[in-house]
C-alpha cells in the first residue's frame, strides 16, 4: 500500500474532524465510511466504548489533535486488518482526475436533503412518492457534455468520492437523458441528482430517476453561486 496515499488521508480525515462544526458527527461519519463498529474502534484503542459513543454524541468534549490522530491511524489500521484497506484502496483510485469534474466536496456532517435542494433553489421533478427524507454526504459538479464523453465502467466511481450518499449536479446538459442513462446501467447510485440549468427534460430521464427511486431536480441558479452554494453547505 502507498504510504503516501495513507498519509493524505490521515491528514484529510483529521483535518476534517478537528475543523468541523460538529465533530462528533464527523467522528461518527468517518467510523461508519470505513464500516467500523464502536466497539471494534474502542477495543482498538483500549477504551471503554461509552467513550466513542460519547465522542460522537457530544456528551464528551471533543478529543484533542493527539486523540484525533490516535483515532484516525486506527481507522486506517482496522481498514486494513480486517477489509484489505478497501476504503483506502478507494481514495488512490480517486485521487486520479476525473476529467470533466469541476468540483467534488465531502461534507464534515451528512446534510438533509431537503435543505440541499432548498439552498440551491432546486424543483422536484420526479413523483412525490420518491422520497427526498434522505442524507447528503457530497457532492460532485459535473461537467456533462466533458464526463459524458470520457466516461467508462473504469472511471464512473470517480464521480463519487467518499460516499455514494451524495448528489450528483450535472451542468451543461440538453435534455438530460444521458446522465441518467450512465446512472440507471452503472451499480453505483447517487442520492440525489441534480440538472444545472438543462435546455429541456426529456420524460425518459424522469422515468429513469423514478425507476431507480433517485429524486431529480433541476436549478437555474448561476453556476458559481451554485458551487459557492454547495461548498458554503458544509461549513
Amino acid at each position: 500500500m502507498n504510504m503516501g496515499v495513507k498519509e493524505v488521508l490521515a491528514e484529510k480525515i483529521a483535518g476534517e474532524i478537528t475543523l468541523s462544526p460538529k465533530p462528533g458527527e464527523t467522528l461518527r461519519k468517518w467510523r461508519t465510511t470505513f464500516n467500523i463498529a464502536q466497539a471494534d474502534l474502542a477495543n482498538y484503542l483500549g477504551l471503554a466504548q461509552s467513550v466513542i459513543s460519547d465522542y460522537e454524541s457530544g456528551r464528551r468534549k471533543s478529543p484533542g489533535i493527539n486523540s484525533v490522530k490516535k483515532i484516525v491511524n486506527a481507522f486506517l489500521a482496522i481498514d486494513e486488518k480486517k477489509h484489505g484497506g478497501t476504503i483506502i484502496q478507494q481514495y488512490q483510485f480517486m485521487v486520479k482526475t476525473q476529467d470533466g469534474i469541476i468540483d467534488i466536496m465531502e461534507y464534515p456532517y451528512a446534510i438533509p436533503m431537503e435543505k440541499l435542494i432548498k439552498e440551491i433553489d432546486g424543483r422536484i421533478v420526479t413523483s412525490s412518492s420518491i422520497s427526498i427524507d434522505r442524507s447528503i454526504k457530497g457532492f460532485t459538479l459535473i461537467d456533462g457534455i466533458e464526463t459524458i464523453k470520457t466516461l467508462t465502467a473504469t472511471n464512473y466511481p470517480n464521480l463519487y468520492g467518499w460516499s455514494t450518499e451524495r448528489a450528483l449536479i450535472f451542468t451543461k446538459i440538453q435534455f438530460g437523458r444521458s446522465p441518467m442513462i450512465a446512472i440507471r446501467i452503472h451499480p453505483v447510485k447517487p442520492s440525489l441528482v441534480v440538472y444545472h440549468r438543462p435546455g429541456g427534460v426529456d420524460p425518459l430521464a424522469v422515468q429513469l430517476a423514478e425507476r431507480e427511486n433517485i429524486p431529480l431536480v433541476i436549478t437555474d441558479m448561476p453556476l458559481e453561486d451554485l458551487r459557492k452554494k454547495l461548498i458554503s453547505l458544509g461549513r
